[in-house]
């Protein structure tokens, strides 16, 4: 019965969010399959956490979204999510979801909300940051650079990501009461305090988003546009392919995605064993 009703909750929000074109085809197929595991081999705890994410970051990027439309000419990913997108935005997340059905323990449940908040932190700085009225400056050098640079920071964006975090973390803990100890290992987790999930949350979260940045402004392949000059992260920009620019081959916007998510997990389970 949980497959079913996971299916058919994550067909529902999958569909509305392809008819709204938050999700190209292959981004639903993928959304549909990763919410029916994660409510059939979790509960509400986890696909409640994964919805917060998809929908806020789904309104979000439509927000203004003529004002941010020249900056995703820059960007690998768009606005409308492709399966890709939607695998390394959830798939540790699912990853952690089936670990703990078949090998239950309160870290994973902690690794799970450092991915997420991560995620969240890095979509909502990202869509408020290209609303800044101030320039981005690059994480590495604070000098200024053009709106759209990978690796350039708004103060605005980081904001946001910091929020987006918290609200992760604070989510996890009424998610929580609100299942009950419906999996015996997440007895530990239900006992964290209020503060606590939210520090959790922001503290892994923030660090996974600059992470992101970190490695977009230093290893992640990009190219240069030849005919506005851009570097960007797209293969054709202005109507014509770009040329490679810096960045290792296989780093790309979903590695980064991925690896910076990893890194926040494993914050997220290292102040989870701190602060239980």
């Amino acid at each position: 019965m949980d497959w079913i009703i996971g299916a058919l909750c994550a067909l529902l929000i999958a569909g509305a969010a392809y008819w709204k074109r938050s999700l190209s085809l292959s981004g639903a197929v993928a959304a549909v399959i990763m919410g029916t595991v994660y409510y059939a081999a979790g509960n509400l705890f986890w696909f409640g956490i994964l919805i917060l994410f998809f929908v806020t970051s789904s309104i979000f990027s439509k927000l203004r979204g003529e004002r941010k439309e020249e900056l995703e000419k820059s960007y690998a990913k768009s606005g409308r999510r492709d399966a890709g997108q939607v695998l390394a935005n959830g798939g540790l997340g699912m990853v952690a979801c089936i670990l703990n059905a078949l090998w239950p323990n309160p870290v994973w449940g902690c690794f799970f909300i450092g991915t997420m908040a991560a995620v969240t932190a890095d979509t909502w700085a990202t869509e408020w940051g290209g609303l800044s009225k101030r320039p981005p400056r690059s994480v590495v050098n604070w000098r200024v650079v053009p709106p759209g640079t990978s690796g350039g920071v708004s103060s605005l964006g980081s904001m946001a990501a910091l929020i987006g975090a918290g609200i992760i973390g604070g989510a996890a803990w009424v998610l929580l009461r609100w299942t009950g100890d419906m999996q015996g290992a997440m007895q530990g987790l239900i006992s964290i305090d209020l503060w606590k999930w939210i520090v959790i949350g922001g503290v892994s979260g923030f660090a996974g988003a600059m992470a992101d940045s970190l490695l977009g402004a230093t290893v992640q392949k990009m190219f240069r546009c030849e005919v506005c000059g851009k570097i960007v992260e797209v293969r054709e920009h202005c109507g014509q392919a770009t040329v490679p620019a810096r960045g290792w081959n296989w780093m790309s916007n979903d590695a980064v995605n991925l690896i910076s998510s990893v890194a926040a997990g494993f914050i997220a389970w290292g102040l989870g064993v701190i602060l239980t």
